[in-house]
């Protein structure tokens, strides 16, 4: 099986189960996420979405690091601000659904909900990787909060899924 059939399998494929691979760190590679969501190999951008998508699937968290990890190595990678952007969201019988930049999709709940610990707001995705709120998309959902009725003393909240989120400290 080559490459290219691995890519085309991508789109339509579960998540590999990375949290059960634990393999010796085999060093670093010449990968970087940038901000806006661009990967890069040896400085040029990788364009194949496709690929980009495969890797991001065996993307692993181990602290404040991201590695590439199969079941026989992990290398570590360079990540500018988060892994994944998340660009829009939509409200489905008072649940919020968010997509990233790689056209994947998450429910705002108690497993994943959103960071604004860090100064950079995000939404935690699977397997514990942020992806960075755009500014866009936070100001959309902070009018989307204002309208639920979200604003309390000591800050802007978001309700999704039976659950409430601090968007933003007031005080």
């Amino acid at each position: 099986m080559g490459l290219s059939d691995i890519l085309s399998q991508v789109d339509g494929m579960s998540d590999p189960p990375v949290e059960q691979w634990n393999p010796e760190f085999c060093g670093e590679i010449d990968i970087e996420i940038k901000r806006n969501g661009d990967w890069f190999h040896e400085g040029s951008k990788i364009g194949r979405i496709k690929l980009v998508k495969l890797f991001a699937s065996i993307l692993k968290r181990e602290g404040e690091h991201f590695f590439l990890v199969t079941p026989v190595e992990k290398v570590q990678i360079k990540v500018e601000s988060t892994p994944l952007v998340a660009v829009r969201f939509e409200c489905v019988d008072n649940t919020l659904v968010f997509y990233n930049n790689l056209d994947q999709q998450i429910i705002l709940d108690a497993n994943h909900p959103i960071d604004v610990s860090n100064g950079e707001p995000a939404i935690i995705w699977k397997r514990k990787i942020p992806a960075r709120l755009t500014t866009k998309l936070m100001y959309q959902l902070q009018l989307f909060a204002i309208e639920q009725g979200g604003l309390k003393d000591d800050g802007l909240y978001i309700s999704s899924n039976d659950h409430s989120f601090l968007l933003e400290k007031t005080s």
